[in-house]
């Protein structure tokens, strides 16, 4: 997955031209997913351990949508909201 933050940080930042830029270039790990009938404990402890704010959900090999941190802080409790912040903050 490439973000616009990914443009910034690692190309604009750097002085690169992103006209001139491909996506591979920013290309780094193995994606990180979470499958369509997994819980919200499960996707918050993926987003933790792997310190990511975005995760693609799959159903079988479709993309089916995207469950950002914002999704579980608008739909979980503080604590729960609060612990995942911190830890996919954590450098």
């Amino acid at each position: 997955m490439l973000t616009d933050r990914d443009i910034v940080v690692k190309c604009i930042a750097d002085g690169g031209d992103p006209a001139a830029a491909n996506a591979g270039q920013f290309a780094q790990g193995k994606p990180v997913t979470i499958g369509a009938d997994d819980s919200a404990e499960e996707a918050m402890q993926t987003m933790s351990e792997h310190q990511v704010r975005r995760l693609p959900v799959i159903d079988g090999h479709d993309l089916v949508g995207m469950l950002a941190l914002a999704d579980v802080a608008r739909s979980l409790g503080k604590s729960d909201t609060g612990d995942v912040v911190q830890d996919v903050s954590r450098p």
